[in-house]
């Protein structure tokens, strides 16, 4: 940068190109590292019940499948797809009632966009929205499901 992008400017046009500048220089780092998938976790079925007052984890392997999907994220297609498996699971339980209510709950609260724990994607670091696993993502998650046999699905 020369000092003739500095000369002539006001003092609030000074301080933003300078933050500009600052901001620019502190994303440098960031965009230059690949990120690091975090180990498997799940919750159950988030804020939902795992299953009915008699069978209290009636439906839980179904949310912990759920769970592995959005754990690796991935496309808008293997979202939707990730969430009528759910659907379907929920259903093949004999609940299709709760199934279809487990649906729209995952279809409005499990937006990349939002920064929850239980987000599409929410293995990576935030913000990741839908994209294609890359080679070496792909990796990650398989040596992370390696050593998660015990969680995983």
């Amino acid at each position: 940068m020369t000092a003739a992008y500095f000369t002539g400017v006001s003092n609030a046009k000074l301080k933003y190109r300078l933050n500009l500048v600052l901001l620019c220089l502190a994303m440098l780092p960031w965009s230059a590292t690949a990120d690091e998938l975090k180990s498997f976790t799940s919750d159950g079925c988030s804020a939902f019940p795992d299953g009915t007052f008699e069978q209290n984890e009636l439906w839980l392997k179904c949310c912990t499948e759920h769970d592995f999907a959005y754990w690796k994220g991935g496309t808008y297609k293997q979202r939707v797809a990730a969430d009528d498996e759910l659907k379907a699971c929920v259903s093949r339980v004999g609940e299709p009632q709760i199934a279809l209510l487990m649906l729209a709950g995952v279809r409005v609260g499990g937006s990349p966009y939002l920064p929850t724990t239980f987000r599409w994607g929410y293995g990576w670091p935030y913000p990741r929205f839908y994209a294609p696993l890359s080679q070496q993502e792909l990796e990650q998650v398989r040596q992370l499901s390696k050593n998660c046999a015990e969680t995983c699905p």
